[in-house]
């Protein structure tokens, strides 16, 4: 008989958290060792900006796309397809020759690395009851923030001691070791092999149903009707405008603690993983926080909008960062924009689990991550002319301003009415 793992939602949920850690450290990486990279193949800013602009295209593109797939092939099979390929284009980077080569392969890795999150998404509906689904949400997406933390000393130690080369091939090659634990322990509840008869009776009555969770027929998800839907716009433009300051954070953070703060790249290693740290804490304090008020007997609606608005109130810190006397100051500045941005993520995340059925989930967290993919490559453009023309004050002070926008249009485009369980 083959043995049983005791609360295997919650070992799941890790591992999903783990998937998101390799998903964040293998796009962070080119950001840690970019001075040496440009320094070897002759890149300049606007370079760069263009590199990671294309890395964003292609990204766009494909989280529409890649929550389709993930609604058709299930989880299991669309999770491993795209985990599979993100970490052979990971890998790739460190091939590269010039800047075409850098920006293919970066354009590759942009096609795969969406899968990770409406796969992730349609896990958690599939195996966490409702008052769970924001804390589970909140488990795997902290992996973006304990990725971005490990992602510079990793990368800076590989590259000191190795070549910067070296950091693209073993992050890859994570991903692929990941992909054999998926394959042998991830299925549905009610196909699941690992999992405990008690565990089962206790979740089945309370997720979303089994016909739900198998993988959709072409007639039965109608990914038009989704992209209408007052739900899925509602979505869009939230994350169209928020997405974007995580962007920033991520692929900016080293540079400007590089050009405006003087660090070098084993400073960057030792202190850029900083702020990071607290996101996970705003990850995991968020998904915990609006399960707790649904508990306390809060409606569903009114817990996930309480969070996202706590959260978004700390975002206009993000004005304070560049104004700072020291870059201790500034790193404190950053730390909170991240704690703030990562309550407000971990129920955004959450409501398409709110909003959709089963066979819908993936596909709804596809088109809102896609468009937040968009606003990221407007900014991501617009960032690299600001910083090179200017300075990088107005880019903080309009990252300040952009969660409290997305959260006035949230209340006003998703009335209680359109939430369900």
């Amino acid at each position: 008989m083959r043995a049983k793992i005791p609360k295997l939602r919650w070992f799941l949920a890790g591992l999903l958290l783990a998937a998101t850690v390799i998903n964040y450290t293998d796009r962070l990486t080119l950001s840690v060792v970019i001075p040496d990279v440009r320094h070897h193949l002759s890149l300049t800013d606007e370079d760069y900006a263009q590199i990671v602009s294309i890395f964003l295209f292609a990204y766009a593109i494909m989280y529409a796309v890649s929550g389709y797939v993930v609604d058709r092939l299930g989880t299991r099979k669309g999770f491993a397809v795209f985990i599979s390929t993100w970490s052979v284009a990971e890998i790739l980077h460190g091939f590269a020759k010039g800047k075409w080569s850098l920006a293919f392969y970066r354009f590759l890795l942009g096609l795969a690395e969406p899968g990770n999150f409406p796969a992730a998404t349609k896990a958690i509906a599939e195996w966490f009851p409702a008052d769970q689904r924001g804390i589970g949400v909140g488990i795997f997406n902290a992996g973006s923030s304990l990725g971005a933390a490990i992602a510079p000393p990793l990368a800076a130690f590989l590259t000191l001691h190795y070549g910067w080369r070296s950091a693209f091939i073993f992050t890859g090659g994570l991903g692929l070791i990941w992909l054999v634990l998926w394959l042998v322990l991830y299925e549905p509840p009610h196909k699941n092999r690992w999992l405990r008869e008690e565990e089962y009776l206790e979740i089945k009555d309370k997720v979303r149903p089994p016909e739900e969770t198998q993988p959709a027929r072409g007639d039965r998800l109608n990914w038009r009707r989704v992209l209408k839907s007052r739900q899925c716009y509602a979505l869009m433009i939230a994350r169209f405008f928020t997405d974007p300051v995580i962007y920033f954070i991520i692929f900016w953070l080293p540079s400007y603690l590089h050009q405006e703060r003087g660090f070098n790249l084993a400073q960057i290693g030792e202190f850029a993983w900083v702020p990071f740290l607290f996101g996970d804490v705003g990850y995991i304090f968020g998904g915990w926080l609006s399960g707790r008020l649904m508990r306390s007997g809060w409606e569903l609606s009114r817990s996930r909008k309480f969070a996202m608005a706590l959260g978004a109130c700390l975002l206009p810190s993000a004005i304070l960062a560049p104004l700072a006397p020291s870059a201790g100051l500034a790193i404190a500045a950053t730390s909170l924009i991240i704690f703030g941005h990562g309550i407000w993520i971990a129920n955004l995340l959450t409501l398409p689990t709110d909003l959709f059925h089963g066979p819908e989930v993936g596909t709804a967290t596809g088109f809102s991550g896609m468009a937040g993919a968009v606003g990221g490559i407007i900014a991501t453009l617009g960032t690299g002319y600001v910083v090179t023309k200017f300075s990088y004050t107005p880019i903080f002070i309009m990252a300040g301003l952009m969660h409290p926008l997305a959260l006035f249009l949230v209340y006003r485009l998703l009335p209680n009415r359109y939430f369900e369980i």
